[in-house]
């Protein structure tokens, strides 16, 4: 008989980044699952599969300039496709591309993207997720060699890959995320991507002609460097995660290693920004 589960269930103070933050801490614990709260996320792990010291574990966690109360609860066996399919409708962005689950109906639209999420960000839902596909949407990729950083369900090396890219890499820390990206890039039938499970390491010696980063602030901050020396001159970084109010520290930072703010999309105050490397 299957396992009942753990919710540890986080108020996070405050929500936003801090959620996003914790939720890449906790990739790094054996959770099967998350989901966004009204108070922050809720992680669930099967009881038989739960590490005596996890709650320990977890409250050692250095988190910076937000906190967290951690409540700890047992719950009833969850079917997890059952659960997202409830909530996971079609989005469109544009009138020009659709992102849509195996179990909708096509959609009439220049790029359709067939994403099955599981635990992986990026079903086009988030406000990030959405600018970043309006960024993309505008883009000229044709023939460009791209990076998807943090590309968790693969959406948008996918999309980029549609829409001409000679040569996507997709690369997330998370194995989930690694995983799914494979699932997806299979189902959309984009052959010339790879995806590769890792972090801003993988990128040395590499170059790369258009960068795409969904992620959160303090990770862009620090990556940053790393990515301006992919660049070349009049190479574009595509930056998403953060809010309206983060982009002079997101801009500094950028100018620092020669990537120039060029314009940005919001979207309930979040933003995704694009930079040109001069």
């Amino acid at each position: 008989m299957p396992s009942n589960y753990y919710k540890y269930a986080f108020k996070v103070e405050p929500p936003q980044p801090g959620v996003e933050i914790l939720l890449a801490q906790l990739s790094e614990f054996p959770f099967e699952s998350f989901e966004e709260s009204e108070t922050g996320l809720d992680a669930y792990i099967p009881i038989d599969q739960t590490p005596g010291d996890l709650k320990e574990q977890i409250e050692t966690l250095d988190f910076g300039d937000f906190s967290f109360i951690l409540q700890v609860e047992e719950i009833e066996t969850i079917n997890w496709n059952e659960a997202w399919e409830k909530q996971f409708e079609p989005i469109e962005v544009d009138g020009r591309c659709a992102v849509r689950a195996p179990f909708h109906e096509p959609m009439a639209v220049e790029y359709e993207i067939v994403i099955e999420p599981k635990m992986s960000f990026g079903t086009g839902h988030h406000e990030t997720t959405h600018l970043m596909i309006k960024q993309l949407l505008k883009a000229d990729l044709n023939k460009k060699k791209v990076l998807d950083m943090g590309s968790g369900t693969g959406i948008l090396a996918i999309l980029a890959a549609m829409k001409g890219a000679k040569e996507v890499d997709a690369i997330d820390i998370d194995h989930w995320c690694y995983m799914n990206a494979l699932e997806n890039v299979e189902r959309n039938q984009v052959s010339h991507i790879r995806i590769e499970e890792g972090d801003v390491g993988l990128l040395s010696g590499r170059s790369y002609e258009v960068i795409i980063a969904n992620i959160n602030r303090n990770v862009l901050l620090n990556d940053i460097p790393a990515y301006a020396k992919c660049l070349p001159d009049g190479g574009t970084l595509f930056l998403s995660g953060f809010y309206t109010e983060d982009i002079p520290l997101i801009s500094e930072r950028c100018n620092e290693h020669g990537l120039h703010f060029s314009m940005n999309y919001e979207r309930n105050n979040w933003v995704a920004c694009k930079f040109i490397k001069q």
